[in-house]
């Protein structure tokens, strides 16, 4: 299936969480709803699902690896994914990350559903602007042109 690459965020109590999801998808026109699948054990998810509010950074082609690695393979109770990088703060509060964006969406959450080990957040845009006119990043460039590893958390996840 075919997939893009995101970051996922979200904000609780003052602080902030994110982390790299390729299952978020627009699920109708009017009005915008969108949705995103989040593995229960990253810290992103607790955000989520403790605020009600998540934001999306659409990323470019040239999304470094690296960059990609700072939202995808550390814990943001760990590390903090936000310092030195570019980013603004969303309407409701959550950090839409720009470095490498294409586009950042807003959303407050109107539903959920549990599907084993991820949650299926749903939920209706508040905001979203352009931030440039790029090629998007996809899974299959992620992983065929970057050689991108799969985390043990992904939606895409298959032990070997």
């Amino acid at each position: 299936m075919s997939y893009g690459v995101y970051i996922v965020t979200s904000a609780k109590d003052g602080n902030f969480a994110g982390q790299i999801a390729n299952t978020v998808f627009q699920v109708t026109s009017n009005p915008v709803k969108i949705a995103a699948c989040l593995n229960k054990e990253n810290v992103t998810h607790r955000f989520v699902d403790g605020s009600k509010t998540f934001g999306v950074t659409v990323l470019e082609l040239e999304t470094p690896l690296e960059f990609i690695g700072r939202f995808g393979f550390r814990k943001s109770d760990d590390f903090n994914k936000f310092e030195g990088i570019n980013y603004k703060i969303g309407k409701t509060g959550v950090p839409l990350v720009t470095d490498h964006a294409i586009a950042v969406i807003e959303v407050r959450v109107i539903d959920s559903c549990d599907v084993g080990t991820h949650t299926l957040f749903i939920g209706e845009v508040v905001d979203a602007e352009l931030v440039k006119d790029a090629e998007v990043l996809t899974y299959a460039d992620y992983q065929l042109i970057k050689k991108g590893k799969t985390p043990r958390t992904a939606t895409v996840y298959f032990e070997k």
